[in-house]
């Protein structure tokens, strides 16, 4: 087992919803991580969908890397559809 690989598990619990990290596991090969995942983490029928993902192929931001990558989105408020004005006859949005 220490030479097996780990996967993350994200399960999208119910249809259209969003899929969740929900853990880990161990596994020699992607279909026998799939086979972990599902007898793990939706023994109640809880899922529709799992993803297994290698940890090591995950690329993630560092914490001290805040700034850089979100800061420069401050100064766009155009982004924001607050900025647009809405013409009245659109009504509620």
């Amino acid at each position: 087992m220490s030479e097996w690989r780990l996967y993350e598990v994200f399960v999208r619990s119910k249809h259209g919803l969003n899929h969740k990290h929900v853990g880990s596991v161990h596994a020699a090969d992607a279909e026998m991580a799939m086979e972990n995942a599902r007898d793990l983490y939706t023994r109640r029928n809880e899922g529709v969908s799992i993803w297994v993902v290698p940890s090591d192929t995950i690329t993630a931001s560092a914490s001290d890397e805040k700034e850089i990558l979100f800061d420069p989105s401050e100064d766009k408020v155009y982004r924001h559809a607050s900025f647009y004005k809405l013409p009245d006859e659109v009504g509620h949005m």
